[in-house]
């Protein structure tokens, strides 16, 4: 008996380590996407050594200093506001206690749901020249236009508010997340030492939670050099402004993917600090085990409503008003909405809906195949594949454009020469290019929640579903995508979400007459008329609810070691 049995199990270890002889097809799919996929990526690094003429030597002379200029100060202005706002706040949440910190818990990550272009947009129309709180001020005081100074959001300055508003949350998200995983009894030890609360923050919490804020800090600055309708609507120029104009503008394909490329060397340094960050973070949870509960500090008096104002400002500002001044201009103008955004939102529902299955019908395969052949060069390509987050829309758009254009040309020209026809655009301008833009986009969104979800499984399970007989198909079908499904689930959205609200690469890449929710409210808003687009801008922000509730439910389940 034992025998046989001892046989059985070399037999299910001999079939498990045979895997990866065994499944050679689920390597080449995957192999085969992580490649196709790549290709944007590649498409822009090799454009550096593509000849653009004189056109290039123009940009140069005339406003690549500009680009780099602008996007430096955007770099250097969000830095210190997404710091000190997520960091005060996560710190204040996490290790004292005041009126209304569980409510700031979640309601600290509300900024998520409103893009940051259309934050840009509501705050330009209400602190405007002709705008609802400049008229107040010459209405009670009595003032002409030229009777007194205000400053102008439409700058710079006005750009790194709006985004420090906006992307915040990542910060705050880490800081939190490393401010709960650090050890009780280490603060408690600064405390004994005679430091006080000012001093454990600054000497003991912040330094060993560096490495969450500075990933937090990464990908707050990413989507800043991301971000294509703010600056272009507060007519700041930066590399995103600069792809877009040199493509359309002035129809110089060669220097808007050179521009992209340089583009992407920022990207390539906030991508390494960012990995390096995440290693750093692994080490830390390793040595940081919290030995207690965490003990908070009571905040009385003064230093309560401080805390409870430093916390509410930026939701204030960040989520409240930007969706009050919303309704109000939404059920003020009634008259002269829009009402093609019920339209668009179809169109919009359609390409989120269809790139978040495919993205997690990607993410799955390939999660998959890493794990049946957890070899370096399939992790590699994995990684390489789901760089697209990091990445620019305005970037992935024009790696996209050309081999699709190059494709389409090239059948084109063998199709007349040889059959007399033309045979057209097949892929450019068409929804499956803004699709494939898409998943490029955010692939990695749901390449990192389904090989979590499929982490959690154990190696057993496949072992025992191979003993009896199942292949590798149906032991994913029956075994790994029932229990992956909440997993699965929220990737969708998320990438759902993301679609919904992405701009930059379906402005560029986006069929003829084929608009979404955030074209219309960009068109709209260059155009000065916004309260016409408020329907589909309210639609974007209760879509964008959707991660917001996702996230505040992971939050709330990792904090079973928290006090009550």
């Amino acid at each position: 008996m034992l025998k046989a049995l001892h046989t059985t199990i070399q037999n299910l270890r001999s079939d498990n380590n045979g895997i990866r002889q065994k499944s050679p097809r689920w390597t080449f799919f995957s192999l085969g996407i992580a490649v196709l996929i790549s290709i944007p990526i590649f498409t822009v690094i090799f454009a550096i050594f593509t000849p653009s003429g004189e056109i290039w030597s123009h940009l140069a002379e005339t406003v690549l200093d500009d680009y780099i200029i602008n996007s430096l100060l955007l770099i250097s202005g969000v830095s210190v506001g997404v710091i000190a706002i997520g960091v005060s706040s996560a710190w204040l949440i996490t290790m004292t206690e005041f009126p209304g910190r569980r409510m700031f818990e979640w309601a600290s990550i509300l900024p998520f749901a409103i893009p940051a272009y259309l934050m840009a947009y509501i705050y330009t129309d209400f602190l405007d020249i002709a705008g609802p709180l400049q008229t107040t001020i010459r209405n009670v005081f009595g003032l002409g236009i030229d009777g007194y100074w205000f400053p102008n959001i439409r700058s710079v300055e006005g750009a790194i508010i709006i985004m420090s508003l906006s992307f915040y949350p990542y910060v705050y998200m880490l800081a939190r997340s490393s401010f709960l995983e650090q050890s009780t009894s280490l603060l408690e030890a600064s405390r004994i030492m005679g430091y006080s609360t000012w001093q454990s923050f600054l000497k003991v919490a912040l330094p060993v939670a560096r490495p969450g804020i500075a990933a937090g800090l990464a990908l707050a600055l990413m989507e800043t050099l991301n971000d294509f309708g703010t600056v272009q609507y507060f007519g700041v120029q930066t590399f995103t402004t600069g792809i877009y104009r040199t493509w359309f503008g002035l129809g110089e394909r060669p220097a808007a993917a050179q521009l992209a490329a340089f583009l992407l060397a920022f990207i390539v340094v906030l991508l390494i600090l960012e990995r390096w960050s995440r290693s750093r973070i692994s080490n830390e949870k390793a040595n940081s085990t919290r030995f207690k509960r965490l003990n908070r500090f009571k905040l009385k008096g003064f230093r309560s409503g401080l805390a409870f104002v430093t916390c509410f400002i930026p939701v204030l500002f960040g989520f409240i008003l930007p969706v009050i001044l919303l309704l109000n201009m939404f059920f003020t103008n009634l008259d002269t909405l829009d009402f093609q955004f019920i339209e668009l939102s179809l169109n919009s529902f359609t390409v989120s809906a269809v790139t978040g299955l495919l993205a997690v019908g990607i993410a799955l395969v390939m999660a998959y195949s890493a794990r049946l052949n957890p070899s370096s060069y399939v992790k590699f390509f994995n990684r390489v594949s789901s760089l697209g987050y990091a990445i620019p829309g305005s970037v992935i758009a024009v790696g996209v454009l050309i081999p699709f254009g190059f494709f389409d040309n090239t059948l084109d020209a063998f199709f007349r020469e040889h059959l007399g026809f033309s045979s057209g655009l097949l892929l450019s301008g068409t929804i499956f290019a803004m699709v494939f833009a898409y998943l490029v986009r955010f692939l990695s969104v749901s390449y990192g929640g389904v090989e979590a979800s499929m982490e959690k499984i154990t190696p057993n399970m496949d072992e025992a579903a191979r003993g009896l007989g199942y292949s590798f198909s149906k032991v994913l079908r029956k075994i790994h995508i029932p229990m992956m499904s909440g997993g699965l689930l929220t990737a969708g959205l998320l990438v759902f979400v993301d679609v919904m609200k992405e701009l930059p690469a379906t402005l560029i890449v986006r069929p003829f007459n084929f608009d979404t929710l955030a074209v219309q409210v960009y068109r709209y808003a260059s155009d000065e008329r916004l309260a016409e687009s408020a329907g589909a801008a309210l639609m974007i922000v209760l879509v964008g609810i959707i991660p917001v509730i996702i996230i505040s439910r992971t939050i709330a389940k990792s904090r079973k070691s928290e006090t009550k």
